[in-house]
């Protein structure tokens, strides 16, 4: 693929087809947060057992980001979406028709591994941008990964709402199967970059994160904020059922006030440039942070009060929670250049097993402790993250002034 086949290609109308392609993927492990007690009901479940739905879903796309991430190294990324995209599409629609728990949580962890198309889409558009606009493009694609993040909980629970939880499912392997097809027919071939066999990928990762501490104190403080970020979500649309009566359309509509906050995200690129991506990362940790405990004056207010405190407290987490992944990836990014994909793969793999581990968490804690025990997980997990970058500020610090 020479550089005037990926001039001619790189369109306003590719990227905005890898944007959209970006968003309904990832979507695919987030629709069934505001779902969970229509599961429930449905499936006779407990408050463990749906949260072991996005548990399972987390995992699985960590489990992909690791293991089959790194093959976009030494194969055609056309090809691999193409296969991702239709895999996905099997158990999106494997999960609308299962009766039982046990294959619940199979498809739920397989759709997880396949959803991992998303990060195959978001290299691919940095590969196909034109000399100079990279940026531009890569952002654009992130915009859209960003809105499918935060807009499937809403359409998950509108859908949910009206016409059930299956039919969202069917809803979205179709569009899975739909965007699979398209992209396939206006993305050209990709060139391979490495000839190394899995097994030497593999240990290749593995050097990279024995190498750089940076990168594990990154990784870790991203993944703290993640069980914040994943614990909220995986509880919300239950607490809202249990103590307001609120439907799953109204847990989905929470989606908007996160998304507002995760459309400002990209200006975090704008401002670690003149602040320095560590203390981005500090100002992101810190406004996750304070954005949960400030639910903990929930009980001084009323019932709309209380709703108004949790929409402006998912515009602050979310916003605080994309910036920091911003800054984070900044960072890892420019430890190795050459290596990004595999220091991306490394970086969201921790991520992801931090969004696994506060589904896990964040049903456990709600079961015993209440919404309360939840926001008390959270606003600590955010504290722990922001306690990790200022101590890595500081040590940089130190190190800076030891050079002088």
């Amino acid at each position: 693929m020479n550089k005037t086949t990926i001039t001619q290609t790189t369109s306003r109308w590719v990227v905005f087809i890898l944007a959209i392609g970006a968003g309904f993927s990832v979507a695919s492990i987030y629709y069934a947060q505001p779902l969970l007690p229509l599961m429930g009901a449905d499936l006779h479940l407990s408050i463990e057992g749906m949260g072991m739905v996005p548990t399972l879903t987390q995992a699985g796309y960590a489990l992909g980001i690791l293991f089959l991430l790194p093959l976009g190294d030494r194969h055609d990324r056309r090809t691999l979406i193409l296969i991702k995209s239709a895999a996905l599409a099997l158990f999106l629609l494997g999960c609308s028709v299962t009766g039982q728990l046990h294959s619940l949580l199979l498809a739920s962890l397989m759709i997880g591994m396949a959803a991992t198309m998303a990060q195959d889409i978001v290299p691919a558009a940095a590969i196909l941008a034109p000399e100079g606009k990279q940026g531009k493009t890569v952002g654009t694609v992130m915009t859209g990964l960003l809105l499918g993040i935060l807009l499937s909980r809403t359409v998950s629970g509108l859908v949910g709402e009206a016409f059930g939880w299956r039919v969202m499912y069917q809803l979205a392997a179709v569009s899975i199967a739909f965007i699979g097809v398209v992209m396939w027919t206006v993305l050209p071939r990709f060139a391979i970059h490495s000839t190394l066999s899995y097994p030497a990928l593999m240990r290749s990762m593995e050097h990279l994160w024995r190498r750089y501490p940076a990168l594990r104190r990154a990784a870790l403080a991203q993944g703290f904020l993640s069980i914040s970020f994943s614990a909220f979500w995986s509880t919300l649309a239950v607490m809202l059922l249990e103590r307001y009566h609120l439907g799953s359309a109204v847990a989905g509509g929470f989606g908007v006030a996160g998304a507002a906050g995760a459309l400002a995200a990209p200006l975090a690129g704008n401002l670690a440039d003149k602040l320095g991506a560590g203390k981005v990362t500090q100002l992101g940790a810190a406004l996750v942070t304070v954005s949960f405990a400030l639910m903990f004056l929930m009980p001084a207010v009323g019932t709309h009060g209380q709703l108004v405190l949790i929409a402006i407290s998912a515009v602050g987490f979310d916003l605080g929670l994309q910036s920091s992944l911003v800054a984070h990836q900044n960072l890892v990014y420019s430890l190795e250049p050459q290596a990004r994909g595999r220091l991306n793969a490394l970086l969201f793999t921790v991520v992801f097993i931090g969004m696994a581990l506060g589904s896990a968490l964040g049903s456990k804690v709600y079961a015993v402790a209440g919404w309360q025990g939840v926001v008390a997980l959270a606003t600590v997990c955010g504290a722990i993250a922001l306690i990790i970058r200022l101590i890595e500020n500081a040590r940089v610090m130190a190190m800076q002034v030891q050079n002088l």
